[in-house]
């Protein structure tokens, strides 16, 4: 009865259908002629659009741009090698693990409680403590979907028990989350200097301001909405007591970032060293100072680090390959040839990136976006005159726009599973929050020179 009733679902022919499709394709391309660069585009995205992980998808269609240039095989596996040999690269892994220890050890309630005192009274005091919250735990994870996780999972249930509309809490954490990969430390910076060899710490400076402008811009658009719908806000006036004593209570986790990047700045450790010094710092203070991390806690973190950085490497190793191939086939200059007569309009070939860029990130993970498409278009920036520094950080912004687009904004899925609401219903709410990234692109596009100016300031002019 249950077989009549209960019918076991037959396998949809719609993936087998899109292979086929594929197939005959890569070889109509190869016997029409096509050149690689047409080919390895045809694979990628048919790859993808049959489900292949973007990883994978990216191997595929280095082995397809291989087999057509009669190039060998073995320049997969060199690929592989120079992307994992570069000893910065073990900067990501430990600033992983900081920031989950720091997160598991308590440092983010001690943020939290800080940010409470400072705005919390205000209209919207939840959300804007949810935002200034992210801005201090980004100094301290370098992820965006870490600190909207870390941050988030503490504000959203507390703005949602105070009347704000779900989608809206969950759109403030995400928005604000994404700032993790802007304010340094940040893991896209650096896949971006690894990409490019622009300084780390010139990267890291420059994404300073940037983030705190952003994060004030969000803050304006959240008070806004809250005063607007009566969120929050207990009309107490501002009293310095309460604040010092919480920066006091949380003075740790104040320290930290000081410690991080005053260490960088000043010459005295490595980015890579601060990373090793942030996950010691992070470990003695959740364990004897906090004692809030424990064993169990402690594994985790080992735990999470470990799946996200596989992750990470995996991305490098295929799509390193996947670049390297792109800038054989010389298809840098046939982008510098397409755009040869913009180059008296250098803004609009930025905005033009922009946009490729945002409409790209909603399809594709931040960390393989910036390693493929970076070795098209950086040639073609530098060679406008656009600072490189300035370019890593309009990616980055751009990408930031991506963690908060469907169907693959991962700040969105983190926060719309805390929430407990629809990936539909979060992509709604944080559409006014999207503006002030829009505004910090235009900004970056048109007036650019303040971005530079810190690093420029500490480590003097490039040449």
């Amino acid at each position: 009865m249950s077989d009549i009733t209960d019918p076991k679902p037959r396998p949809s022919l719609a993936p087998i259908l899109v292979l086929v499709a594929m197939v005959i394709a890569v070889l109509a391309a190869i016997l029409g002629g096509a050149n690689g660069p047409i080919l390895m585009a045809v694979v990628f995205v048919f790859t993808m659009a049959i489900g292949v992980p973007i990883p994978f998808a990216a191997g595929i269609a280095t082995v397809a741009g291989l087999i057509i240039a009669d190039i060998p095989m073995t320049l997969m596996a060199q690929a592989a090698w120079t992307a994992f040999e570069p000893f910065p690269l073990v900067t990501i892994p430990l600033f992983i693990l900081a920031g989950q220890l720091m997160e598991q050890g308590g440092m983010s309630e001690k943020l939290v409680n800080i940010a409470q005192m400072l705005v919390g009274a205000y209209k919207g005091g939840l959300g804007l403590v949810t935002v200034v919250a992210c801005m201090f735990f980004a100094a301290l994870s370098g992820s965006g979907p870490a600190t909207t996780a870390a941050i988030g999972s503490i504000t959203i249930p507390a703005m949602q028990a105070e009347g704000y509309r779900s989608r809206f809490a969950g759109a403030i954490a995400a928005s604000a989350g994404a700032l993790g990969s802007m304010i340094p430390p940040s893991n896209l910076l650096i896949i971006f200097a690894l990409v490019t060899d622009v300084s780390i710490p010139r990267l890291f400076l420059a994404g300073i301001v940037p983030g705190i402008v952003l994060g004030l811009m969000l803050m304006v658009v959240v008070f806004v909405i809250s005063a607007k719908n009566g969120y929050g806000g207990t009309g107490e006036k501002f009293r310095w007591g309460p604040l010092l004593a919480a920066f006091w209570e949380g003075k740790w986790a104040v320290m930290a970032p000081v410690i991080i990047l005053g260490g960088i700045y000043a010459g005295i450790f490595t980015p890579s060293e601060a990373a090793g010094v942030a996950v010691a710092y992070g470990l003695f203070v959740g364990m004897f100072i906090h004692r809030g991390l424990t064993w169990a806690k402690l594994f985790h973190a080992f735990k999470f680090t470990a799946i996200v950085i596989g992750s990470v490497l995996f991305i490098l190793g295929s799509t390193k390959a996947f670049g390297q191939l792109v800038t054989l086939f010389d298809i840098p200059s046939s982008v510098l040839a397409l755009f040869q007569g913009l180059v008296d309009y250098p803004w609009l070939v930025m905005l033009l990136i922009g946009v490729f860029y945002i409409i790209v990130g909603m399809w594709l993970e931040s960390i393989p976006q910036i390693i493929i498409f970076t070795a098209v278009f950086y040639p073609l920036v530098t060679s406008l005159g656009v600072d490189p520094v300035v370019f890593g950080i309009f990616t980055v912004m751009t990408c930031e726009i991506g963690f908060l687009t469907p169907p693959i904004g991962v700040n969105l899925f983190v926060a719309a599973r805390i929430s407990k609401i629809s990936i539909e219903d979060i992509s709604v709410g944080v559409l006014p929050l999207l503006i002030p990234y829009a505004l910090m692109i235009l900004l970056l596009v048109f007036y650019s020179d303040w971005v530079t100016y810190l690093p420029n300031l500490v480590y003097g002019p490039t040449r």
